[in-house]
């Protein structure tokens, strides 16, 4: 619908057309005119055409950042460009994905590995991302994931954007606390969400006290294979809260875990008994409880061999834990979802989704008083609490239903509120007041956002040194911002600018996402990646990432048989594969490799086979293998499923089966 303008708003438009034209400059054949025109029938206000100009890019511009998205119900992880907020791929975990291959021939193993009791698990539900750090700082080299639903991690190597493993809990069923990593990614953390009982065996609910755990699960990485190693990998049993999220202490924090929770009701529903709801009864608590973990201190128990082997994997018992002083719990607002470490690690901030403030508490206080044993009591499992008066820093009203918090570089903290459908701006207090004119601890400012902001992620804002610049509201409505495609609506990640100070943080772009709901980003500098464009020699297998001596190569295709299996060794190049014909008997066991062993950049083929579910993605010097069973006889065409070039179609071959 256009609606007329008033003459205010055409003088503003005047003003902003003359603006873009100092901005941008004048395109060849064309006049400010006619970007006035443009402007004045689009109804574009100032800002609008500010907004532009901060986030249109042009052609050949790249972007300065990149963000690592959760793909929520997709299973996948989504990379966008900001300030451009442009989609650039999605990364194939946890769902087989077509386009790149993954589950169609090739990443069968790697999800095979993913699979729990007997059963397929073909989608995720992936949350948390987290970048792989050195020193607290993001250093671009590895992206971890978790499947909330299916208690799995996900490792991504950033050179080629690929899974290279996935890793499931033997303990759990379902995580929320995953994954965030320490501050040198010597451990990956996967903190469990719903109490079950071990392996998720089943217990009557009857016994929820006796039967079910929570846990946290530290994985250990191994840089150098870019791997976890399960050997050196442990948890700790926790009380059967829901612990929620968790972050990982840095600096003056470091060697500690964080992690919220709720349910200490321990509440088992059961509506349909005419029992509370979950909802009503894991929220009567006027608190929840901030779990603090050393995880130094729990590496030395694990190492002295302090643990039990549960489902074959090395837990520290919860009465171990309280033994050595693993575990302590302090009071924090009721139904939490949100912890957060500030830059210097000397704050943790934590938001309940039930009360309209932050609460902040102090790194200094709680080494304080968990040496001075300075308890409130003890809960029902023996844990001890630390006063809350005594580890609290101060407390903000930013408005209501908090729920997450990232920072910016110039002591300003950002929080977003899910019932106000806005993304607030806060001072910090101590130094990381100094340069900004508000006093501390104080509500500076409310952007409102379109609608119902979960997550948000501002550029490198969790790290030792964020850069500020950009925020980006993850909405989980959209109701009116974009044509609506039937009654499932896209989510809405909306940029915001908040390099201005005080009240200037506006919305500058919105970004339609229809497909999963992503939960929660990271956003990384782009000059700290630094990912290949072509595979390193031909005949690269990406899943070891090293050469394959068994890749073929030119003038090395053939089809070979021993006894009833049929090996093929075939290479594909524009415009074609070689072999173009490969004949087999019905019941052989076919063992396919195929090599791309084009080196120009972009030169992508697929290669398809119907009625046998094979379709690989073969990135330039990419080998792979693909094994079935010809257990269906008849003429199959295969062919690249990339438009490769202009003789595409041309490049095909026959796949024949012969019948018994």
């Amino acid at each position: 619908m256009q609606f007329p303008l008033t003459s205010a708003r055409r003088h503003a438009t005047a003003a902003a057309v003359a603006m873009v034209g100092v901005l941008c400059g004048q395109a060849a054949g064309q006049s400010m005119n006619d970007v006035q025109k443009a402007a004045t029938e689009r109804g574009l206000s100032t800002a609008d055409l500010l907004a532009a100009a901060k986030t249109y890019t042009p052609s050949g511009m790249k972007d300065e950042y990149i963000i690592f998205s959760s793909g929520g119900h997709s299973g996948q992880v989504f990379v966008i460009g900001v300030p451009s907020m442009r989609l650039l791929r999605s990364i194939a975990v946890f769902t087989p994905e077509p386009w790149q291959g993954w589950g169609y021939g090739v990443g069968e193993e790697i999800l095979a590995a993913g699979m729990s009791m007997g059963k397929e698990n073909l989608w995720g539900d992936t949350h948390h991302p987290a970048i792989s750090e050195t020193e607290g700082e993001y250093d671009g080299e590895w992206l971890f994931i978790n499947d909330k639903i299916n208690a799995r991690v996900g490792v991504i190597d950033l050179r080629d954007f690929e899974t290279k493993q996935i890793i499931k809990n033997p303990l759990t069923v379902s995580d929320h606390g995953g994954t965030f990593v320490t501050p040198n990614t010597e451990y990956v953390i996967e903190g469990g969400q719903y109490a079950v009982p071990w392996g998720s065996e089943y217990a009557p609910i009857s016994e929820y006290k006796e039967k079910y755990k929570g846990s946290v699960t530290l994985w250990k990485f191994d840089r150098k294979k870019g791997r976890i190693d399960e050997s050196r990998s442990f948890a700790i049993e926790l009380p059967p809260y829901w612990q929620d999220l968790s972050d990982a202490g840095k600096l003056a924090s470091d060697g500690y875990i964080f992690m919220n929770s709720l349910n200490t009701e321990l509440a088992t529903g059961g509506i349909e008994s005419g029992n509370p709801p979950f909802e009503a009864g894991a929220s009567r608590n006027a608190t929840d409880f901030l779990h603090i973990i050393d995880w130094h201190k729990a590496e030395e128990v694990y190492k002295a061999g302090k643990v039990e082997q549960i489902k074959g994997f090395p837990v520290i018992m919860l009465e171990t834990a309280l033994e050595e002083g693993l575990l302590h719990v302090t009071p924090e607002p009721r139904s939490p979802h949100g912890v957060d470490v500030a830059p210097k690690g000397d704050f943790i901030v934590v938001s309940g989704k039930l009360d309209p403030h932050v609460t902040i508490y102090s790194m200094a206080k709680i080494k304080k008083a968990i040496a001075s044993k300075t308890f409130s009591g003890h809960d029902e499992w023996g844990v001890p609490i630390l006063d809350f008066d005594s580890v609290l820093e101060a407390q903000v009203e930013v408005g209501l239903g908090p729920l997450h918090t990232q920072f910016g570089p110039d002591g300003y903290a950002y929080t977003s509120l899910f019932l106000d459908s806005a993304v607030a701006r806060w001072t910090m207090g101590g130094s990381y007041g100094k340069g900004t004119p508000e006093p501390d601890w104080t509500l500076v400012h409310k952007t409102p956002v379109q609608y119902n902001v979960g997550h948000i992620g501002v550029a490198e804002g969790d790290t030792v040194s964020p850069d500020g610049k950009y925020l980006v509201s993850f909405n989980k409505w959209s109701v009116d911002r974009f044509f609506p495609p039937g009654p499932l609506l896209p989510q809405n990640f909306q940029l915001l600018d908040i390099t201005g100070k005080g009240t200037d943080m506006p919305v500058i772009y919105d970004m339609p996402i229809g497909f999963g709901e992503p939960h929660y980003a990271q956003i990384i500098k782009a000059d700290k990646l630094d990912p290949w464009t072509i595979y390193p020699e031909v005949g690269w297998d990406p899943h070891t990432m090293s050469l394959d001596p068994m890749a073929p190569k030119p003038k090395m295709e053939r089809v070979e048989r021993k006894g009833d299996t049929v090996e093929v060794y075939m290479t594909s190049v524009r415009s074609h594969f070689n072999p173009e014909h490969v004949t087999v008997k019905q019941g052989d066991k076919v063992v396919w490799r195929i090599t791309n062993i084009e080196r120009a950049v972009d030169a992508v083929h697929g290669f398809s086979i119907p009625v046998y579910n094979v379709n690989l993605s073969l990135e330039p010097g990419e080998t792979a293998k693909i094994e079935f069973v010809a257990d269906t006889a008849g003429t199959f065409p295969f062919y690249c499923s990339e438009f490769c070039s202009a003789l595409h179609l041309e490049m095909m071959g026959y796949f024949m089966v012969e019948p018994e």
